[in-house]
């Protein structure tokens, strides 16, 4: 007999909204860089506003719903081998989340985003554009992040992005999953006895005051220099 199925909240709303306005701000991102003139005030708006989202990520990997967490998807090379080979347990749950491949590509999103950002603050590009914290480094240390930001680091984030969509397609063609509904409406058909994410009000109200707390920390952060 197949298992009972119910709706299991797995992605909670802070992560949900975190999610759609980090994709908004970084095709934004790319689109005010590619265009320049007076759109790079939006690029570096939209950076500030990725960096926000970044270290709220961070604190809501530790502390937000069961599924958002770091811990329930940094997976040992293990797991990720038998995650390969079709030899993952019940009792682990890896499709419920981010699965480990799923993994990869969510922490090698992020990680290539937090670079892009922290070369932006330093960048120049030698017209009329330098990073707000350029003062801070030496001419040496801001060319080269420049070249990587507008050079191997934004090739490298469309690459990922590609990825991440291609991956979506694939599983909504060849293995008929939806991932885009659950970071809509927040909920999967899961088996009884798998664990909910947290989503209630003060679920929200923390997260609310965490990324209130990352803004005026960027904020803080570009004040710095001058």
């Amino acid at each position: 007999m197949p298992p009972t199925l119910q709706r299991v909240r797995v992605w909670d709303l802070p992560t949900r909204l975190f999610h759609w306005l980090l994709a908004a701000c970084v095709i934004g991102s790319i689109v005010s860089a590619k265009v320049g003139g007076n759109a790079m005030v939006w690029h570096f708006r939209l950076g500030y506003a990725i960096l926000a989202l970044l270290a709220f990520r961070v604190l809501w990997g530790l502390v937000g719903g069961h599924w958002s967490r770091f811990v329930r998807f940094v997976y040992s090379p293990a797991t990720l081998w038998r995650y390969l080979g079709g030899r993952q347990r019940d009792d682990e749950h890896l499709d419920v989340g981010h699965t480990p491949t799923g993994a990869l590509s969510v922490f090698a999103l992020l990680g290539i985003l937090a670079l892009q950002v922290a070369t932006g603050l330093v960048a120049d590009d030698e017209i009329a554009n330098t990073g707000p914290l350029i003062r801070f480094v030496s001419g040496a240390t801001s060319s080269l992040a420049t070249g990587w930001h507008k050079g191997w680091g934004q090739w490298f984030i469309i690459g990922l992005v590609v990825l991440h969509i291609a991956a979506i397609v694939f599983y909504l063609v060849k293995k008929r999953i939806n991932l885009v509904a659950p970071m809509l409406h927040g909920d999967k058909a899961l088996p009884e006895g798998v664990p909910a994410s947290a989503d209630g009000t003060g679920t929200r109200a923390l997260a609310a005051a965490l990324l209130a707390g990352c803004a005026a920390g960027v904020a803080w952060l570009v004040s710095l220099g001058g």
